[in-house]
């Protein structure tokens, strides 16, 4: 069984004094080399989407919001960096890739707990694939409020065993 890590939209437009922490330790759970692959995801705001039409939020919509934070540029090959436009969840490109590889488990981080990534850990979870969310690798642009009520969520509905830390938090949950 192949061992996945799969970074939701760390992404430069996400990265505020809530999400600010996460790059550096995505960069530390890389280097311990426990995976087989890493596989990163970007949000890209679409002109036509409803972030723009019904919330008139134009961010992420262009470069460099939408590119990979620097920290993770080095460990990001183009041919597993999927973009997904709108909170679609898993691109379809991202699920048969998984499903060629039968994969039946994902280690998954980034931001935001509370959006993105609670929506790839649910249809994770909706594939048959088990989502093991490393919630210490993960924080919402919203605060921690959002952070929580992210993972109250995911507790709920796949499973609290499934929320686990991958110790590189420093013992902190939130941005220091």
């Amino acid at each position: 069984m192949l061992n996945i890590l799969l970074i939701v939209d760390a992404q430069v437009g996400f990265i505020n004094d809530f999400t600010h922490h996460i790059p550096q330790r995505l960069v530390r759970l890389i280097q311990t080399q426990h995976f087989d692959a890493v596989i990163f995801t970007r949000f890209i705001n679409d002109a036509e989407g409803p972030y723009s039409r019904l919330l008139q939020w134009h961010g992420c919509d262009h470069e460099p919001d939408i590119q990979l934070v620097s920290e993770l540029q080095p460990f990001a090959q183009p041919d597993l960096v999927f973009s997904k436009i709108g909170i679609c969840g898993l691109p379809d490109e991202l699920i048969n890739y998984l499903r060629q590889r039968s994969i039946t488990q994902i280690s998954v981080a980034g931001i935001d707990t509370d959006m993105c990534v609670l929506k790839i850990a649910m249809d994770l979870f909706d594939l048959g694939i088990e989502p093991i969310i490393l919630t210490d690798c993960c924080a919402s642009t919203a605060g921690l409020q959002a952070h929580l009520a992210g993972l109250a969520v995911l507790s709920r509905n796949i499973g609290a065993q499934r929320l686990k830390e991958a110790g590189v938090g420093d013992g902190t949950l939130a941005a220091p």
